[in-house]
């Protein structure tokens, strides 16, 4: 029990020190946190995409659009269960800051393929029914406080002119990995203003999504769709929702690997910080362990000493930093975008990473100084003047 008194006393000896000791390891734990949070979830986005979906997009980018007529033909691919098609509208909502998808989808097929969108059938009903209709996600429902009815005025960019749709469904994801910030419209009220105004942009689709009924046939399938459009003018590429979910972000990896690369630097600091303070401590008490050691005190007594103090400041800062990164974390997910993440948590290998990482520095940061103790003679400690 005095040992324990005596780690107590020594870590609050320089109440200062300490505290900035404290902060400093907690900043930087919680710049890990924040850091492997959105790591994580960007990896989250592409786990979270289905093999069972296949994009058909056109060959070049999927910035290119592929004709309206390509949808029969993939229709009869064998072993594919349901075609849909989407294109994104983009628009702008009050404000550009406000920003959620908008696409411009086929009503008739569109919630049989994404089956994770939970929608009324009375809903879906209306929607179907009605051509400026629309239906939106419950997250941008509760953000902008939409409700059935509503009309939504969209000022066009991609798409110019002023539009406006009708809310006659909100839909709500099967589990907390779909995602609920999607606006969907019909295509054929945006194709049919573009046949109006643009003819040259008309019967064009941003790219199709073909629901397959075995996903372990998802390499071959692929294969014959782009091989039915190798020759034409309009050639495509094809690949699982989660590949194109991994291809759209790749442009991102490498910002992730160095984020991913800061985020253990900051392991190192964490190190160096706490070993600053460590080192300190040991030379000021050079002359209180050579006493301790005439006083009896074993080996054994300096290293739990010396140890449990410094496992004792880490475990402080690595808790309070961790208790901070929560809020933090809360305050990102309420600013990011709608739509870019799935869902924003700490997953909790960032906790025991965080932890662990803690425990370790402390045993770390305790090393030469329990060295210096150990292999300094009594003598010398009491000698000692620093």
């Amino acid at each position: 029990m005095k040992i324990f008194k005596l780690i107590f006393k020594n870590a609050l000896r320089h109440k200062l020190r300490t505290f900035l000791t404290i902060t400093g390891l907690a900043i930087a734990v919680l710049a890990f946190g924040v850091l492997r949070t959105v790591i994580d979830m960007w990896n989250e986005a592409v786990n979270a995409a289905p093999i069972d979906r296949l994009i058909v997009r056109q060959y070049v980018s999927y910035i290119f659009p592929l004709p309206y007529a390509h949808l029969s033909k993939i229709q009869k691919v064998p072993g594919v269960e349901c075609v849909s098609y989407a294109n994104w509208f983009q628009g702008v909502y009050k404000d550009k800051r406000n920003f959620f998808t908008r696409m411009a989808v086929d009503a008739e097929t569109y919630f049989s393929v994404y089956d994770e969108f939970l929608i009324s059938p009375d809903e879906l009903a209306a929607f179907k029914q009605e051509r400026n209709s629309c239906v939106v996600g419950s997250a941008i429902a509760e953000q902008y406080g939409f409700k059935i009815g509503d009309i939504i005025a969209l000022e066009g960019d991609i798409y110019p002119g002023h539009w406006e749709f009708v809310i006659r469904g909100i839909y709500k994801g099967r589990d907390k990995a779909t995602d609920v910030s999607q606006m969907v419209f019909h295509w054929t009220n945006v194709d049919e203003r573009m046949r109006q105004e643009m003819p040259g942009r008309a019967g064009d689709v941003g790219w199709y999504i073909a629901k397959i009924k075995d996903e372990s046939h998802a390499a071959p399938i692929s294969e014959q769709i782009d091989a039915i459009f190798t020759n034409s003018g309009d050639a495509t590429k094809t690949e699982t929702e989660r590949a194109f979910t991994q291809n759209f972000i790749s442009g991102l990896n490498s910002l992730l690997t160095a984020m991913n690369f800061v985020s253990f630097v900051i392991i190192g600091i964490i190190m160096l910080v706490l070993g600053n303070t460590m080192i300190m401590s040991a030379r000021e008490r050079t002359r209180e362990y050579a006493v301790f050691k005439t006083l009896g005190f074993s080996a054994s007594h300096i290293v739990i000493i010396i140890l449990g103090e410094s496992l004792l400041i880490a475990l402080l800062g690595a808790g309070l930093g961790v208790l901070l990164t929560y809020p933090v974390v809360s305050i990102i997910a309420a600013l990011v975008p709608k739509g870019t993440f799935p869902y924003f948590f700490i997953t909790p290998t960032t906790l025991i990473l965080a932890a662990g990482a803690a425990l370790l520095i402390g045993l770390a940061a305790s090393i030469f100084p329990i060295q210096r103790a150990l292999r300094t003679r009594i003598v010398d400690g009491l000698r000692f003047a620093g």
